[in-house]
């Protein structure tokens, strides 16, 4: 299966302050984060995470990618550093990527588009670094984890929900 996700931020303190995410501490914010990934993945499955991986070295950054499930990509963020940038457990490392997925031609990109590639063809804009908070335009989402209950999701999960509603 394929998996997308975005602004992570594993090992940043700012983070549970700033989007007030329901954990008591950084550590504990972590341990969920990392569970509910391995939960959700499995070791031969994909994982496309489109920014703000995590703060920290280079061996925390190596440590974090060594106990997630799935093949990761990472689409560079605007709080990706070198550690996250240059870590060798990556698949690739992009800033843009287009990717067709299950009859869907999809743009993705840490950053959310106004308009983007092949848009009157029905593309899809998958982003992050709005963190829920950003009222999305048709065929646009976002896949960070303070949308998806702290977890990856599918682009099939994606439309469902986007039905629903």
């Amino acid at each position: 299966m394929i998996f997308f996700t975005a602004d992570t931020h594993f090992s940043d303190p700012r983070i549970l302050r700033l989007d007030r995410r329901p954990f008591s501490s950084l550590k504990e914010h972590d341990l969920a984060l990392a569970a509910r990934w391995n939960e959700t993945v499995a070791p031969d499955d994909e994982v496309w995470h489109l920014g703000d991986f995590a703060k920290g070295p280079a061996a925390t950054v190596s440590s974090l990618l060594s106990c997630l499930n799935g093949r990761k990509h990472l689409i560079i963020g605007n709080n990706d550093g070198a550690a996250t940038i240059e870590a060798s457990a990556w698949t690739s490392v992009n800033h843009y990527k287009e990717l067709a997925l299950d009859g869907s031609f999809l743009v993705l990109c840490h950053y959310p588009f106004r308009t983007w590639n092949q848009i009157g063809k029905k593309s899809i804009n998958l982003h992050g670094h709005s963190h829920g908070r950003l009222n999305p335009i048709s065929r646009q989402y976002d896949v960070g984890v303070d949308s998806w209950d702290f977890r990856p999701v599918t682009l099939a999960a994606i439309q469902v929900r986007r039905r629903r509603r």
